[in-house]
């Protein structure tokens, strides 16, 4: 073995030592492309990883050029939605054709499989669904207990036996497999439950998109087994599938991806050239913006590469960057020793040649690095921090592109906060499942956050405006209970007096009674109860 070892090592050397030769006689060759290529970029550095990291790029101490064309804004319908109800708001990602399609691929899937028919219909699944998110309202350690004598939960054990709650939750299906081709397959590694994400981005699609918007990464929660699964260790939820979301600065998920590695970004990408997998992401999401968006992210998306291609496209981003993407700026700039002796609050700039990107470091307990196309260094202001050693706030200086950055880079976290209060969180080895719950759960926080929006314009005092828990609590309850038309059937009752019609605000007295709610309601051409009682929550 000793031998062989030192063999390799001599073998080695030898072709190390004419690969040398070879380079220092390119090098001394007149006109020899290679010694002319070497003596322009740095050794050693791809023409793709220098473009990366900043070099070749000129730095100066001067003022940003940003662009000046305005953002056009489109006509908001938010008169249209005046009046709606949860359900309303929900209906714009799940709506009756959905469920209809759970319903036919999950009888189908079940009876080619086992041969035992499944028999569920687009009630039972409005009621699943219903029971699932009341679960997540009213969490148990485990799911059978709602249906223990100690702590039985009438609301979803009057629809579902537990037994055939759990063989829905099992048999759930969106799509059936003997439809979907082989190459779709191989290209679409969530081609099981993509025509349910399908079904979601659709409604995320149909929100305004504003000015500004901000791009990050979500997990979501499983730690199954799935080729797929990722791993963060900064993130709440640290193992999962990472989903790539594009949202608004109040929380509203305009656009979505989830990650199937960079090779299906570049098919997705128009002229993906050498770009790195953060401004791939940023291309992709942003394909639906309108002309002279404001686009905030972290610094896993921005690079001068990444900048650079998105202005072509008139999109302007704005976010953290990493000093070795920046590396000939950060040189320009003050060291992080001077900026501490200088105090809290120091700040320093640099500009491209043309003026056009602009990179800003800015001293607070430890220096931060920005780099942007639209902001600025200028017009600072102040802020307040706690200081450890004099024990009280004090006032700093703050760049207006911190400012900009904090009061709207935080949209996709905000929807992330949301979700995890009241996630559907049943344990589950199927990650088909997960999806369907993650997005199902993205769904009612997109709702929600939607109408909360509208009732602000609306003038509507904060105590008429639902919380998060109340709102699911409605959307599950309307499933659970306003969606069973055919079960909620008017009967005429013999009664010697005519009761007193339980609807709110009717004062009228009738004789048809509701088989299932147990209540007398007017049912009339001029004076329809029966129909408002069962379609108003």
């Amino acid at each position: 073995p000793l031998g062989r070892t030192l063999y390799c090592y001599l073998v080695v050397k030898e072709e190390y030592n004419t690969l040398q030769v070879s380079n220092k006689m390119a090098d001394n060759t007149p006109g020899c492309s290679v010694g002319h290529s070497r003596s322009k970029s740095r050794p050693g550095l791809s023409h793709q990883e220098q473009s990366k990291k900043g070099h070749g790029v000129r730095w100066r101490a001067s003022p940003l050029t940003p662009n000046q064309a305005q953002f056009e804004h489109e006509e908001d319908t938010v008169d249209d939605r005046e009046g709606w109800t949860p359900l309303d708001y929900v209906e714009q990602y799940i709506d009756k054709d959905l469920m209809k399609m759970i319903v036919d691929c999950s009888n189908a899937i079940s009876l080619a499989r086992s041969g035992d028919a499944l028999n569920t219909s687009t009630d039972e699944i409005y009621h699943f669904f219903g029971a699932s998110i009341l679960m997540s309202c009213v969490p148990y350690p485990a799911v059978k207990m709602y249906w223990s004598r100690a702590l039985r939960f009438s609301a979803i054990t009057e629809k579902f036996k537990r037994d055939r709650f759990f063989r829905l939750r099992k048999s759930l299906k969106v799509v059936i497999d003997d439809d979907v081709p082989e190459d779709l397959k191989e290209c679409d590694k969530f081609w099981k439950v993509r025509p349910f994400l399908n079904r979601i981005l659709k409604g995320c699609k149909s929100q305004a998109r504003p000015e500004c918007v901000s791009i990050d990464e979500q997990m979501i929660p499983f730690t199954g087994a799935c080729p797929w699964r990722q791993y963060l260790p900064m993130k709440p939820n640290p193992v999962g599938i990472k989903n790539f979301v594009c949202a608004t600065a109040d929380g509203i998920v305009l656009d979505f991806d989830i990650y199937q590695g960079s090779q299906a970004l570049h098919e997705q990408v128009e002229e993906p050239g050498v770009l790195g997998l953060g401004s791939l992401v940023i291309d992709r999401l942003s394909q639906t913006l309108r002309p002279n968006t404001k686009v905030y992210c972290d610094w896993f998306f921005t690079s001068i590469q990444g900048v650079e291609h998105m202005m072509k496209k008139q999109v302007y981003l704005t976010g953290t960057v990493m000093k070795n993407r920046v590396a000939a700026a950060v040189q320009k700039l003050p060291t992080d020793k001077k900026m501490k002796g200088d105090g809290r609050g120091t700040s320093a700039q640099v500009t491209t040649e043309d003026g056009k990107i602009c990179v800003v470091k800015w001293y607070d307990n430890k220096p931060a690095l920005m780099m942007s196309a639209v902001h600025a260094r200028e017009p600072e202001d102040t802020c307040h921090r706690w200081d450890k050693k004099l024990k009280r706030y004090v006032t700093i200086s703050r760049p207006n592109i911190i400012r900009e950055y904090n009061s709207k880079m935080g949209g996709v976290d905000l929807v992330d906060r949301m979700m995890s209060y009241y996630r559907m969180n049943g344990r589950t080895k199927k990650w088909t499942l997960r999806m369907l719950m993650h997005f199902t759960d993205l769904a009612l926080a997109n709702s929600w956050l939607l109408y909360r929006k509208d009732l602000s314009v609306f003038g509507t005092s904060k105590k008429n405006v639902m919380q998060f828990l109340e709102f699911r609590m409605e959307v599950a309850m309307t499933f659970l209970v306003r969606r069973r038309a055919n079960a909620h059937l008017p009967v005429v009752v013999k009664l010697k007096n005519a009761a007193r019609c339980r609807a709110e605000g009717c004062s009228g007295k009738t004789r048809v009674q509701c088989v299932t709610c147990k209540v007398y309601l007017c049912l009339q051409e001029d004076h329809n109860c029966y129909k408002t009682f069962h379609t108003k929550v």
